[in-house]
């Protein structure tokens, strides 16, 4: 009789894990179309599913761009591409989605990461990981301001929530950290993870950003995390001048490479072309896109064409 009610106590706790679809970052997206539902079983790993694209940005204008936003803030390359990300991020939210529990969901906020070195400079510093929310309308300078903010707290002696972490981690002995790692998956399958730890935890994200040319590297393709729930990731490489054919005629342009890889569970390839088009776009226009610079020294626009556009710098 115990092992009957112990079955069927099991079966019920089942059945209610089954039935939670609720999650504290995203709606399920129900119902799906039965060809991209099958796509959940037949592909249940990001590295069955992953697609390469690589592109490059013609980088003339961008470079143009941070030189004279530096008389007003602090912007690099890193910024400029993490805000053309959140641009193309609102611009096509079907690509804010991930699969878990052999389920679509979609995101209810756009969160980026981006590595950066704890120490500048410094071949040996370690890598950190920085996890950002993009909301909408935010403008450029808005967004590079906050960010700066958490790179200097990043690379100061102030002890961080990954730093926390990761120093508990590590004290973990390997068959109890391997058990606790399997659990947290487990927890994470059946959408029981707290709303904290998804929210503070770097690889619950919308894109993963990955800047290379900072070392002075090219960028590579980079793999999905089995770990959160990102399902993008895109490597920018160092600039370079290529040879690039206009009106009939070969010519050296400078240009920023960027390799995107995406699980293709979430959208097809058509809209995925959408999306980094739209980051593309928004790297190649950026007195339009990014904004902040007008002659009368307002800089609240928000990422996203400007109407009247600011002045381009000259051919």
């Amino acid at each position: 009789m115990g092992i009957l009610i112990f079955v069927l106590v099991v079966l019920v706790v089942l059945v209610l894990l089954e039935l939670k679809t609720s999650r504290s970052d995203a709606t399920l997206i129900a119902p799906l179309h039965p060809y991209r539902k099958l796509m959940l079983y037949i592909m249940p790993a990001k590295y069955e599913s992953l697609v390469l694209f690589d592109e490059v940005v013609r980088a003339e204008a961008l470079l143009e761009y941070l030189e004279r936003a530096k008389e007003r803030f602090h912007a690099d390359v890193t910024h400029c591409v993490v805000g053309a990300v959140a641009y193309g991020m609102h611009q096509n939210p079907s690509m804010n989605r991930f699969e878990k529990g052999r389920r679509l969901y979609q995101r209810k906020k756009v969160w980026l990461t981006f590595s950066m070195k704890r120490k500048k400079l410094n071949r040996k510093a370690k890598l950190s990981a920085v996890k950002k929310e993009m909301p909408p309308g935010e403008s450029f300078k808005s967004m590079c301001d906050r960010i700066n903010e958490t790179i200097q707290v990043e690379r100061s002696d102030a002890v961080t929530y990954q730093d926390k972490e990761l120093g508990l981690l590590s004290r973990i002995p390997r068959p109890i950290l391997e058990v606790g790692v399997k659990l947290l998956k487990a927890l994470d399958y059946y959408n029981l993870l707290p709303a904290g730890f998804i929210e503070n935890d770097a690889m619950f994200t919308s894109m993963f950003i990955a800047n290379l040319g900072s070392v002075h590297m090219a960028a590579g393709y980079h793999h999905l995390y089995e770990w959160g729930t990102c399902p993008l990731f895109v490597m920018v490489g160092a600039l370079e001048e290529r040879p690039m054919v206009e009106d009939g005629q070969v010519v050296i342009r400078k240009v920023l490479p960027l390799r995107f890889t995406y699980d293709e569970r979430i959208e097809d390839g058509h809209n995925a072309g959408y999306g980094i088009k739209s980051v593309v776009t928004a790297l190649e226009n950026p007195f339009e896109y990014l904004g902040c610079l007008a002659e009368d020294g307002s800089d609240d626009h928000p990422l996203g064409p400007q109407t009247p556009p600011v002045a381009a710098a000259p051919e």
